[in-house]
């Protein structure tokens, strides 16, 4: 390089030297961000070896899994304690992930009056009560409720 320097112009020289101080950090960053990778990689202390988060799902997403989209069956946020809804209609979206629903809120097991609206459909952090059963499979067949 500095014999390409000698025969030149003051700008070329200028221009030159600015390239080689430019190239020079860049290949220092490079190279000290990857010994800086392979010493977390080596010592374990890396974020690769998270777990990574279950991402909850919404109302939709619980009742695609159950018969006929969830509706007679039990389904809660999970912070809720003693208070779920029986899912009486779903109005569904094209993608499958939005709508609205309708339920019967239960409080401590008492059925409310009148189906309503349920609110924060989409928000993840819904689940499926197993306990509960579906509402016209033991009014339909008496031997469970004999048994």
């Amino acid at each position: 390089m500095a014999i390409a320097l000698r025969g030149s112009s003051p700008l070329e020289k200028a221009s030159a030297l600015c390239r080689l101080s430019f190239s020079f950090l860049r290949n220092l960053s490079t190279t000290t961000s990857a010994g800086n990778a392979v010493a977390a990689a080596e010592s374990g202390g890396g974020a690769s070896n998270k777990p990574k988060r279950r991402k909850k799902k919404n109302f939709f997403e619980v009742a695609q899994f159950l018969p006929n989209w969830g509706i007679g069956y039990h389904m809660a946020k999970t912070h809720w304690t003693g208070v779920s809804y029986e899912i009486t209609k779903i109005n569904l979206y094209k993608d499958g992930r939005h709508g609205k629903a309708w339920g019967i809120a239960h409080k401590d097991g008492i059925p409310a009056d009148a189906p309503k609206k349920i609110s924060g459909v989409h928000k993840r952090c819904w689940r499926y009560i197993a306990k509960s059963k579906k509402t016209g499979e033991s009014a339909s067949n008496p031997d469970l409720q004999a048994a």
